[in-house]
């Protein structure tokens, strides 16, 4: 970061609208490599976004105890993390650049939390199973962000607040995770969704239309759900973030709507 002026990590990307930011619910990771109902919702959604300078994926698979890492590596690897799937899921590559000045600009502003510069990481499957249907063809730099398992979800979602002036700038912002993710109670052969399953997600969506944020970021003090739809919070983390982008009362409009193999929530929301 110390080789760029802080005049020329401002120049890199140009004025721009404000752009959208999201929060994709991504589910199975063969959802990579399947056509269905939420895939094909990925696409149409993809389609209609504005062109970026940048895109920006903050992914539940990458987790940095105690810091915020940010990948700045020219090119990124594709990581296949995840095991027991078929062959032609590993085989997948999603071909993107990166952007060190890019990063070294997030990093500028997430300069209180002192975030961390990163050129091994590449992309996860959080991040590339849902650009494959989103951005199948890209041609701006991809970058990721790491979330900070320790911190807390009201410091979570203080953190990306910072970034949010980078929406001016042609940065497209993803969060990618599930609002419910109750991996350990997945319905892998079929199945309907868990009654706790569909009140957290109609709790949270009710939460999310009206902006309730303090709820939002207080999940286990104000649902009693909670503590089965949200096991984990790393799916939920990325959701946390994507609300700190957002302009206060800014309105959201959801789609796939849909609880997955049981107690995965699809739910997934862009800025109308």
């Amino acid at each position: 970061m110390t080789s760029y002026s802080i005049a020329d990590l401002e120049n890199r990307l140009r004025p721009s609208d404000l752009m959208p930011v999201l929060f994709v619910g991504h589910g199975n990771p063969m959802h990579a490599i399947d056509d269905n109902e939420f895939t094909r919702t990925w696409g149409r959604v993809g389609a209609g976004l504005p062109a970026a300078q940048a895109v920006v994926v903050i992914s539940a698979h990458w987790l940095t105890p105690g810091q915020t890492h940010i990948t700045d590596a020219p090119t990124n690897r594709v990581i296949h993390d995840f095991g027991g799937f078929p062959d032609e899921l590993y085989r997948v590559q999603y071909e993107t650049t990166g952007d060190p000045r890019i990063a070294a600009l997030l990093a500028h502003h997430l300069a209180e939390y002192e975030a961390s510069l990163d050129s091994q990481w590449g992309l996860d499957h959080g991040t590339w199973s849902v650009l494959r249907h989103l951005q199948p063809h890209p041609t701006v730099p991809v970058l990721q962000i790491s979330l900070d398992e320790t911190m807390p979800l009201p410091a979570l979602h203080e953190l990306y607040t910072r970034l949010h002036a980078l929406r001016r700038r042609g940065v497209l912002f993803i969060g990618s995770g599930n609002i419910v993710h109750a991996l350990g109670r997945a319905r892998w052969d079929g199945g309907g969704a868990y009654e706790w399953a569909e009140q957290f997600d109609h709790d949270t969506a009710a939460a999310l239309i009206e902006g309730r944020v303090d709820q939002l970021v207080r999940p286990f003090e104000t649902w009693s759900h909670a503590a089965l739809a949200v096991p984990t919070d790393d799916h939920y983390r990325p959701m946390v973030a994507a609300l700190g982008l957002l302009s206060p009362g800014e309105e959201l409009s959801f789609f796939n709507e849909a609880i997955d193999m049981g107690s995965i929530g699809m739910r997934s929301f862009i800025t109308a």
